[in-house]
């Protein structure tokens, strides 16, 4: 394989895609791809500052500006790590990327959503992942995941989450070809199963 491959992991809160993430990687480094873990926001350096901000800062912090903080982390990763890690042929997964913009600050928050695709190219050179997995699950179970314990976007509450469930399987409805949405209501071991297959048949 001369070029990486850029795979992201999407869902609201709970669904089960940073375990999915990890046991993907565990299986890639296993067959003897070069495998790099990131995420957003919050990738190292500038990125961690800017996490800290977005879901730890009491107080209020307009739709706007939440989102272009994002979009600031989003133009650093892509940048600094992940174009980079492509280049040289290694597998970059990810945490969240551009979809999570679209469903949380598009669906969820009511931003414009072409505005939003519109920066969301500028902040990434119009790079979109190779693979996209949204991890579908009902909100009470990501909610009851979660636990008690929140942050500021897991605070958002019931409505807000469903607004950004909804967003995501609108997302994969428009671009089934890239992104592929799992049923992760099922155990950990049927969930991973099926992401293998959709990782194998690319690679």
């Amino acid at each position: 394989m001369s070029k990486g491959l850029f795979i992201t992991f999407e869902g609201v809160d709970g669904c089960g895609k940073t375990t999915q993430m990890n046991l993907l990687a565990k299986y890639l480094k296993n067959d003897g791809h070069d495998v790099i873990i990131t995420r957003e926001p919050g990738a190292k350096g500038l990125g961690e500052k800017i996490r800290e901000i977005l879901l730890h800062y009491d107080v209020e912090v307009s739709s706007r500006a939440e989102s272009f903080l994002f979009l600031a982390d989003r133009a650093q990763h892509i940048d600094k790590i992940v174009n980079p890690a492509v280049e040289e042929g290694k597998i970059v997964l990810c945490d969240r990327h551009t979809d999570s913009t679209i469903a949380y600050q598009g669906y969820g928050r009511g931003v414009d959503i072409a505005q939003l695709t519109m920066l969301n190219n500028l902040a990434t050179g119009q790079r979109k992942p190779d693979i996209t997995f949204v991890f579908d699950i009902d909100i009470e179970t990501s909610m009851s995941r979660v636990g008690k314990e929140k942050d500021r976007m897991e605070s958002a509450g019931i409505e807000f989450f469903e607004k950004v469930r909804k967003g995501y399987l609108e997302i994969a409805k428009q671009e089934p070809s890239r992104v592929k949405v799992i049923n992760s209501t099922r155990s950990i071991e049927e969930i991973s199963k099926e992401v293998l297959g959709y990782i194998n048949s690319v690679l």
